[in-house]
């Protein structure tokens, strides 16, 4: 007689502070747990009924169900299914480790947020299973995936570990059993070993599940005569009833005039499993020589791994209401990632293959069309609910922003959709077509700078001449920003131009031949000053040049039309790709009507060979980095040189 084996594992770290969380109840909502784990037997069996299309060994002819079982006297809650079931690894994988990028990040967030946004916080990080707790001092597990001859049990008490060893379940599915805490109503823990609370949670959270969800409700009845009436001295016995709870049409099938908004959000949460409600659904029904129908939902909330590479996004795809797809990523472009949601096309094989789905006509079409629709609701949003569109924005502008530069079909729409603070804005967002309308008759072009931050392009040089001018200049400032201007070159006809690079020309037609007599004497008067200036730094700028762009400034850094700005030089240098960005040479612009500039001036027609003329120069380019928030070559040499002019000064 071989004995069962029983492994010990850790929790991963990560895993450890989240169970400890949900633990120590860090929802008020409670009972969601239950609602989690009916959406992950509604999973496991969509899973089978997929495979077993393209496997004999998985068909089945038992009906795919969840079962809800209660043992009001030992207080344990039993939910399960009869559907893909789990391997031992699996079983590591899925409920042992939470194998997410930026995991630290978000436990650190969790625990600094205590209650307010923690159920938020646990929506966007889709950790259901572990919600169990909330209602369970000890949970079992017992699993056998489908077409295996192996059984395996998980058990733990929610501390820092979890045994595993071998089941002797028969059939396949999975069966977790809740030793239920006590029942606790000032703290939100309703008594989940009574019928009626099991039946509330279930009507109100999955009613939609395409599974029937069985509640096996014991019950005494009293013997009863011929004619179906009590026998009043008669025994009592215990009948066993199994009753459907849900309605199981699925609730993109469903005439809108019977469905609530609560009703939408819920299959919003049941899809997404995110806590909170969305921000806006979007349903398409489209008739004709293409018939599909989509009920997509914009999160109210970013979810937490959206810019990690290992963030897995996609909507749910049926054929005829069956799921051949749970995560299908060819229905949207990637920009658009954080859209959840369903599509049901009668125009797809049920056992279509993912190598077939990526060049399937269909699936082309319904995401031309999808996409379309997205990008009109979102315009829809932006003009009629603004304050509703500048929360969306805030969490999610970000990954619009990635669709200006590679989906050039909708490049219209989505430029349209565009927020940017600007120097008329202290801390408002403009859209295009707002700036678009407060433009100077007389101006060519939109103005933008990009930089690190608000602070920083606020306070550039390069900005001097536009304020003093009246032109509105839209300030760049998200990372994502020196990829957006890549492929965004003009609006409304009007080109974008960087204030920070070439030429800029903001006189009026009238004063043109003026403004270019003016330029020319000042070329002459300061040629050779320029000269020595571009001597001392060489090494350092490609070109020493008289601005029209500064003020009160006395020098600037500026490159050429497709120079990479410094931020972007910046970023690059600071990303983990490993890009080595090659440094580019720029341009010193200097302003002659400031008074460091024309001392400069007479220090030079006094002693042409001067070495304080270089010192100065090596000043004025030192002064050109920090203005702009680049950091100094050599801030050794910067400061050596400073306290040399200063104590010649003194």
């Amino acid at each position: 007689m071989s004995t069962i084996t029983e492994e010990k594992f850790q929790f991963q770290a990560e895993t450890k502070q989240l169970l400890d969380l949900m633990i120590h109840s860090i929802y008020s909502n409670k009972e969601i747990f239950l609602r989690e784990l009916i959406s992950n037997g509604s999973d496991a069996l969509d899973k089978l009924r997929f495979e077993s299309l393209t496997s004999e060994n998985l068909k089945t002819d038992d009906q795919l169900e969840i079962r809800i079982e209660v043992d009001k006297k030992s207080r344990l809650l039993k939910i399960t299914d009869n559907g893909i079931g789990m391997s031992k690894e699996e079983l590591i994988e899925n409920i042992g480790t939470i194998a997410k990028s930026g995991t630290k990040e978000l436990m650190a967030k969790l625990q600094a947020e205590k209650s307010n946004n923690a159920e938020e916080l646990i929506g966007q990080f889709g950790v259901g299973f572990y919600s169990a707790f909330m209602a369970a001092d000890k949970i079992t597990l017992e699993t056998k995936r489908a077409g295996s001859n192996e059984a395996w049990l998980w058990e733990s008490e929610g501390a820092g570990e979890y045994i595993l060893k071998e089941s002797g379940k028969s059939t396949s599915g999975t069966e977790i059993t809740l030793h239920l805490k006590p029942a606790d109503q000032e703290n939100g823990l309703d008594d989940f070993a009574e019928y009626w609370s099991i039946e509330s949670v279930v009507k109100k959270y999955s009613d939609f599940i395409n599974y029937p969800v069985i509640l096996v409700e014991e019950k005494e009845e009293k013997e009863k005569d011929e004619e179906g009436k009590e026998i009043e001295d008669g025994k009592t016995e215990t009948v066993i009833e199994d009753r459907v709870l849900n309605s199981m049409k699925p609730i993109w099938l469903r005439d809108k005039k019977d469905i609530k908004d609560e009703d939408y959000n819920e299959f919003y949460k049941l899809i997404s499993h995110d806590y909170t409600d969305p921000l806006e659904k979007i349903a398409i029904k489209a008739e004709g020589t293409l018939e599909y129908t989509a009920l997509l939902y914009l999160p109210a909330k970013a979810p937490f791994d959206l810019f990690y590479p290992t963030h897995e996004s996609g909507l749910r795809l049926y054929a005829k209401r069956v799921l051949i797809m749970e995560k299908c990523e060819e229905l949207l472009p990637k920009y658009l990632r954080f859209v959840s949601g369903i599509v049901d096309s009668s125009d797809l094989p049920l056992n279509i293959s993912r190598e077939v789905l990526q060049k399937n006509k269909v699936i082309r079409q319904i995401q031309k069309k999808v996409t379309s629709k997205i990008l009109d609701s979102l315009a829809k949003l932006q003009k009629n609910k603004f304050d509703d569109y500048l929360k969306f924005w805030k969490e999610l502008g970000s990954a619009i922003k990635e669709g200006v530069g590679s989906d050039f079909d909708n490049k219209e729409k989505l430029t349209k959709l565009l927020l940017f603070t600007s120097s008329n804005h202290k801390s408002d967002l403009t859209s295009m077509t707002d700036y678009f309308s407060r433009m100077k008759p007389e101006q060519k072009e939109i103005y933008f700078l990009t930089g690190e931050n608000r602070e920083m392009v606020e306070n550039s040089p390069h900005l001097e001449a536009f304020v003093a001018k009246g032109y509105e200049v839209l300030f760049l400032t998200d990372p994502v920003d020196e990829l957006v201007v890549q492929g965004f070159t003009e609006f409304e006809g009007k080109p974008l131009k960087s204030i920070g690079k070439g030429q800029i020309d903001l006189g009026d037609e009238k004063d043109k031949e003026k403004k270019e007599k003016d330029l020319k004497e000042k070329k002459e008067q300061f040629s050779d000053l320029l000269e020595v200036i571009q001597k001392s730094l060489d090494e350092n700028v490609k070109e020493v040049r008289i601005s029209q762009r500064l003020v009160s400034s006395p020098v600037c850094l500026v490159g050429e039309d497709n120079d990479m700005s410094p931020n972007l030089e910046k970023l690059l240098a600071n990303s983990n790709a490993g890009f080595d960005a090659p440094k580019t040479k720029r341009i010193l612009e200097i302003n002659t009507e400031h008074e460091l500039l024309k001392k400069m001036q007479t220090v030079f027609e006094k002693d042409k060979g001067s070495n304080t003329l270089k010192d100065y120069a090596e000043l004025l380019y030192g002064y050109a980095l920090l203005a702009e928030g680049s950091e100094l070559k050599s801030s050794k040499k910067f400061n050596e040189i400073l306290t040399k002019v200063m104590v010649q000064a003194v």
